[in-house]
C-alpha cells in the first residue's frame, strides 16, 4: 500500500507517516523506484500511534510502549514510565491553571482599575 493510501486510511498527513518512520514508530519498504510501502497492519499501527500522540505522550515514550503492544506483556518499567507522563501532564495541568488564574485577576484588574493598580487613578 502507497503512503498516500495509508495517510489517507488513517486519517493522517502523508507528512506524518514520515515522522513516524523517522522515529522508529512505524516501519515500511521500499521499491526499486525508492517509494515507500505498506502492509495492511499499518493503518492499524498509525491509529494506535494517534491514541498515544491524544494521550499526551511523546514519540520517545510511544517508541518504549509499541514492543508491550506488540508482544501484550508490559513490564513494571513500563507502568512506571506511564505514570510519571501522567505526573508530567498533570503538573503542566496546575501550571495552566495558574496561568489561567493570573490572566483572570488581570482581566479582573483591567476591567475594573482601583488606585492600587492603576497610577493614573491616584
Amino acid at each position: 500500500m502507497r503512503i498516500g493510501d495509508v495517510a489517507q486510511r488513517a486519517g493522517v498527513s502523508t507528512r506524518a507517516l514520515r515522522y513516524y518512520e523517522e522515529q522508529g514508530l512505524l516501519g515500511s519498504e521500499r521499491t526499486s523506484t525508492g517509494q515507500r510501502t505498506y502492509t495492511e497492519s499499518a493503518i492499524e499501527r498509525v491509529q494506535l500511534i494517534q491514541q498515544f500522540f491524544t494521550a499526551g505522550l511523546p514519540s520517545r515514550t510511544i517508541l518504549q510502549l509499541l514492543p508491550c503492544v506488540e508482544s501484550g506483556h508490559a513490564s513494571p518499567e513500563v507502568f512506571e514510565v506511564l505514570e510519571e507522563e501522567r505526573r508530567r501532564i498533570t503538573a503542566a495541568m496546575a501550571d495552566l491553571a495558574a496561568a489561567r488564574d493570573a490572566l483572570d485577576r488581570m482581566i479582573d484588574i483591567t476591567r475594573n482599575p482601583t488606585p492600587e493598580h492603576c497610577p493614573s487613578l491616584r
